[in-house]
């Protein structure tokens, strides 16, 4: 068993996720993160793009909506990613590989041939089209049976008819996937109209690289911390590993796990400070907990459950050293960090440097203050 150094783990995280040395596109970034987390669409665009060297928001735009090169779609938790389209075989196949679970008491939940049903309802109605959810909801029940479209599932200011509990199943078996906004509405549609030929991997196949490539960016892990961030229930996780070609480890005294052709060198480029937005995949997917949000920092940068993601923080040499925030205007956004610690001469300089790269991508200027953020978590 190896043991690791946590200044060597952090420096070399930061520099798969691009957070020491630029990469060179909006897929590279998205591959490399193991996708960025998009439930908050402009953080995502902001997550990726300040991975970059001189990106703008339209930069990443144009490679969601114009290139295609990135895919809009729930991934890993069943929550909205941006993935890079040429590997979206690859985590539909790993994702559907994730034992099916149903959380819904009997008189709301589907059975498995219902499921079934439902996504292949999904897949053909979009097909050729791009829909709203209304329009899709109206094409599955049309497809299914009256029973889809019972209202008897809880939602935001009413009920939702029962197919939608399939709505992530769908997008993990390749059915679904985001389409463009028509006007303020989202619609969905079949990934297979912008990927000829698209299927998914084998999910054996697939799985075995997710990890690897989710050890590579966020190692040295644990099978627990996998199950986490993949949204997997521990055990079978556990079992995953288990049967996988991985190597032993050991970070601060606890065993861990590295991809079996991995391994983690000494620093790699500067240690800088960063601002990483809300839900950004470093700090989301980046484990001992403790570690990456040490003190006071597990106070103000964590919810109660311990979930990351939901403030955006400051890191310094890649450990979470404060909060910020950000309002916009039309022409200028003002930012406000409220570090947990003094900043010394080298850290405010990168920090300017930084809020600049914020400005130059959103197309506007901005000016820093530092003192108290007063934003809550965002849900």
């Amino acid at each position: 068993m190896t043991p690791l150094a946590w200044g060597d783990v952090c420096a070399q995280r930061l520099h798969r996720h691009g957070l020491s040395a630029p990469l060179s596109s909006p897929a590279e970034v998205a591959a490399a993160i193991c996708g960025a987390h998009a439930q908050v669409l402009s953080a995502a665009e902001l997550s990726i793009g300040l991975r970059m060297d001189d990106a703008t928001q339209d930069d990443v735009r144009a490679a969601l909506w114009t290139e295609r090169s990135l895919v809009k779609t729930f991934g890993p938790r069943g929550t909205v990613h941006l993935l890079p389209a040429h590997e979206l075989p690859l985590w539909t196949g790993a994702l559907s590989a994730i034992p099916a679970t149903n959380r819904f008491p009997p008189g709301v939940r589907m059975t498995p041939a219902q499921t079934e049903q439902v996504v292949a309802a999904v897949g053909s109605a979009l097909s050729d089209a791009e829909l709203t959810i209304d329009e899709l909801s109206e094409a599955v029940i049309v497809a299914t049976g009256s029973w889809a479209g019972d209202l008897v599932m809880p939602a935001f200011q009413g009920m939702w008819p029962r197919w939608r509990q399939a709505l992530h199943t769908a997008a993990h078996a390749g059915a679904l996937c985001f389409g463009p906004n028509r006007g303020r509405k989202v619609t969905y549609t079949n990934p297979r109209r912008w990927l000829p030929g698209f299927a998914p991997l084998p999910a054996r196949t697939a799985l075995a690289e997710v990890v690897r490539r989710y050890l590579h960016a966020y190692g040295p892990a644990t099978s627990a911390h996998f199950a986490r961030w993949f949204g997997a229930p521990p055990k079978w996780a556990a079992d995953q590993f288990a049967t996988l070609d991985l190597q032993r480890a050991s970070l601060d005294g606890d065993a861990c796990w590295l991809a079996a052709d991995d391994a983690v060198d000494g620093p790699m480029g500067p240690r800088r400070v960063r601002l990483l937005p809300y839900f950004d995949a470093y700090q989301v997917g980046s484990h001992p907990r403790a570690l990456v949000f040490p003190g006071v920092a597990a106070q103000r940068a964590l919810v109660p459950s311990g979930q990351a993601g939901n403030y955006p923080v400051l890191i310094v040499d890649g450990i979470v050293r404060g909060v910020w925030q950000q309002r916009r205007t039309s022409r200028h956004v003002d930012i406000t960090v409220e570090p947990f610690g003094k900043l010394t001469a080298r850290h405010r300089r990168e920090l300017d440097a930084e809020v600049e790269r914020i400005a130059t991508f959103v197309g506007r200027t901005a000016d820093l203050r530092i003192g108290p953020v007063t934003a809550g978590p965002h849900a």
